[in-house]
């Protein structure tokens, strides 16, 4: 049976859906800036604190995550900058002027603003002046692609075709884009395109000015794109002077500035925005605001209706569209999460207490001679990617890149995890087996941004530890990486139906209908599907010793989704031995170092199901947790100094999240302290880069340490002369 939802709305293989209002890209967006300000918010907490997180994912934000789908962005991205490319290098080129772009299910396309132009690589003629990017098109890679400047940053989604590819309206080409309507739609178009344009990979040279709407977006957004002005005079003012500043700085006449109005312009402030535009010369000055009383002004501007539901032509493309508007209900919970995800860290609690803060620059490590080579190591070649790849083996590099033959080498060290049903591999140490957890009963949530560990914290404790003696062979649930269940296969509905037990297991008592939401926020499961799903996954796991199913059956509809008390999970057994083991001090790192071996990537996979969001934020910063703890440890000379096992934990922080700059100087100490300077030098290069893809400074902390240690270093070389 397919998993058919209960109302089953237009797809495409790009999965380019409009919910909410929003389509593909604008989802993207917001995902991206939310995934962002978590990441921000997870770097500048303190070891053993805790990020605040809503406990539960609110429904927009599971909606447009679902329906996020950046894909052919990246590709029209990568089209865009190879053909600017190309221009730069042939002299008597020039830079074709776009009207707009048009990403389909499987084409991006793009309108030159003459349509009789001859389409300029990479791009081929298309239908009706429109030039198509071929499938087999030669590009940039990606890397190359970067260094690229941005030659459209005006390209923002203006609405959907009645075919579904999204149509995206260059901005930066008209002076202004009128709309009529509902007062609360129109605000609506105006936050669509705003928040778009602050996330969009192309658009960070823009200036966004918002009148009328999102006071509050400045402050909640990561980027620094947009600028509020409680009226529109103030705006004019701020336009009159960055025409100034172009006039004394020609190089930022390419630099787009957009006022988006949602609020009407008296008479005579219109008249004066039509003046300035008119006089802005090679700056693209565009202005959004509602037609009632700009019309008059722009009689020559295209004008939107932003209330119709139904296409309507926007004649500048030729094309009919329904425009874009995110829901004012939708926006709201988007920014109550943005909130949330600026307050500070939670203070560390419980065993938590005791994760150790960084040395401070008085207690550095001291550096030593370089280590040994040592005859059994295993040193495989290991090319160094892109930050975002680290899951694919970049940070296997940290333990084993190194040209120099005096520098870094490496006992071989056991592998995370054994596959399911396998012996454990050569060299590979064997993983304990988690044991049971005790059964749960799901409380009233707290409004706490902590308050999704309860049921987790009523799986443990003695009962666990019960469950595990009359139990041994429980099916285990395993989400620290890629989710997996004992007895599921990992092809056909298998990796649904254990995203389904993973589910059950950390929500349980949720009802059919919250159920089929969460497995697929945009198009719900039928409740048809969520029985087959639970009828395979019942037959999957099998009954326990009594007879019992693992998977409960339920007598009514009354009756919770929930699965037997005796089921494992791989998170419960990583609580168990670290909150054993950090009050130890180092006495624990045993402990910690096997908790270590459960992880085998990012928790839940690359991309976690909206509900599982507050969980794999959890798990993420704890693992970070223990991965410092256990380099803190061992890197130190001393009876615990272990170099290898060091650089094991960092890897292992690192696969799980590349952008914990904490495990980075943990990382700088350990290659600082083995004299290893290459690998010292390779730390300071992936920090940078994974800070300039997240448009980041290094934080202070981060610069002051590079500085003492290589000033330590300089020092260590002269003593030597």
């Amino acid at each position: 049976m397919s998993e058919t939802p209960a109302t089953a709305p237009a797809s495409s293989p790009l999965n380019l859906r409009t919910v909410l209002g929003a389509g593909a890209l604008l989802a993207a967006a917001i995902t991206g800036a939310l995934a962002l300000r978590r990441t921000l918010q997870r770097r500048r907490r303190k070891p053993g604190e805790k990020i605040a997180i809503a406990s539960e994912t609110s429904a927009a934000e599971a909606q447009l995550a679902a329906a996020a789908e950046p894909g052919g962005a990246a590709r029209l991205d990568v089209a865009l900058r190879t053909l600017a490319h190309q221009a730069a290098q042939d002299e008597d080129a020039i830079l074709p002027p776009l009207r707009a772009a048009r990403i389909g299910t499987r084409a991006v396309e793009v309108l030159p603003e003459d349509l009789t132009a001859d389409p300029a690589a990479p791009f081929a003629a298309g239908k009706g002046g429109w030039w198509a990017l071929p499938s087999d098109a030669a590009l940039l890679d990606e890397e190359a692609a970067r260094e690229v400047p941005a030659p459209y940053p005006g390209l923002v989604t203006i609405g959907s075709t009645e075919t579904g590819d999204l149509l995206l309206l260059n901005l930066a080409q008209l002076p202004a884009l009128l709309l009529d309507g509902n007062p609360l739609h129109i605000t609506e178009v105006c936050t669509s395109l705003a928040l778009e344009l602050a996330m969009s990979p192309w658009a960070s040279e823009v200036e966004v000015v918002t009148v009328g709407f999102g006071e509050d977006l400045p402050q909640l957004l990561p980027t620094a794109r947009i600028a509020h002005m409680r009226q529109a005079a103030h705006a004019l003012r701020d336009l009159s002077e960055r025409l100034l500043e172009a006039h004394q700085m020609p190089e930022t006449e390419h630099q787009p500035y957009l006022l988006l109005c949602a609020s009407s312009l008296d008479a005579d402030t219109a008249w004066q925005f039509t003046d300035a535009i008119d006089k802005a010369g090679t700056v693209p000055v565009t202005l959004i605001a509602p037609a009632s009383t700009a019309a008059a002004h722009f009689p020559e501007a295209e004008i939107l209706n932003a209330s119709l539901h139904e296409p309507q032509n926007l004649d500048y493309t030729g094309v009919d569209i329904t425009v874009q508007r995110l829901e004012h209900a939708a926006y709201l919970q988007i920014t109550t999460a943005l909130k949330v995800s600026g307050q500070p860290a939670h203070p560390a609690e419980g065993p938590w207490q005791n994760v150790p803060d960084e040395p401070d620059h008085m207690k550095q490590p001291k550096q030593t001679a370089p280590e040994e080579q040592t005859a059994s190591a295993a040193v495989p070649s290991v090319s160094l990617a892109a930050p975002s790849d680290a899951g694919s083996g970049v940070f296997p590099a940290l333990l084993t890149a190194s040209a120099d033959p005096s520098g870094l080498r490496l006992l071989p060290t056991a592998t995370p995890s054994t596959p399911a049903g396998g012996d454990p591999g050569p060299g590979t140490e064997a993983v304990p087996a988690p044991p049971a957890a005790a059964e749960t009963t799901e409380g009233a949530e707290a409004p706490e941004a902590d308050a999704h560990e309860a049921s987790l914290e009523e799986r443990e404790g003695p009962e666990a530890e019960e469950c595990e003696a009359h139990d041994l062979h429980a099916p285990e649930i395993r989400v620290l990486g890629p989710v997996e269940v004992t007895g599921v296969d990992s092809t056909g509905h298998g990796p649904r139906m254990a995203q389904l037990a993973a589910l059950l297991f950390f929500r349980p008592g949720r009802s059919a209908d919250v159920l089929c939401s969460d497995m697929d926020p945009v198009s719900p499961w039928s409740s048809s599907t969520l029985n087959a799903r639970l009828q395979g996954l019942r037959r999957s796991l099998g009954n326990d010793p009594a007879g019992n199913p693992y998977v409960r059956r339920r007598s009514s509809g009354e009756d919770p989704y929930q699965l037997a008390p005796g089921v494992r999970c791989d998170w419960s057994r990583f609580l168990q031995l670290v909150e054993r083991a950090l009050p130890l001090g180092p006495s624990g790192l045993t402990d910690l170092e096997k908790a270590l071996t459960l992880v085998r990537g990012r928790p839940f996979g690359g991309k976690a199901l909206p509900w599982a969001e507050p969980y794999q934020q959890e798990m993420v910063t704890r693992i970070i947790d223990v991965a410092h703890t256990v380099a803190t440890h061992r890197t130190p000379a001393g009876p615990h100094h272990d170099l290898s096992t060091a650089r094991q934990a960092v890897a292992t922080g690192l696969d799980v999240d590349d952008t914990a700059e904490l495990l980075y100087r943990d990382w700088l100490r350990i290659e600082y302290a083995a004299g290893n300077r290459q690998g010292f030098h390779m730390a300071i290069s992936r920090v940078q880069q994974v800070n300039r893809a997240l448009d980041c400074s290094l934080e202070m902390e981060t610069s002051q340490l590079i500085n003492e240690l290589l000033n330590g270093s300089v020092r260590s070389g002269r003593k030597a002369q």
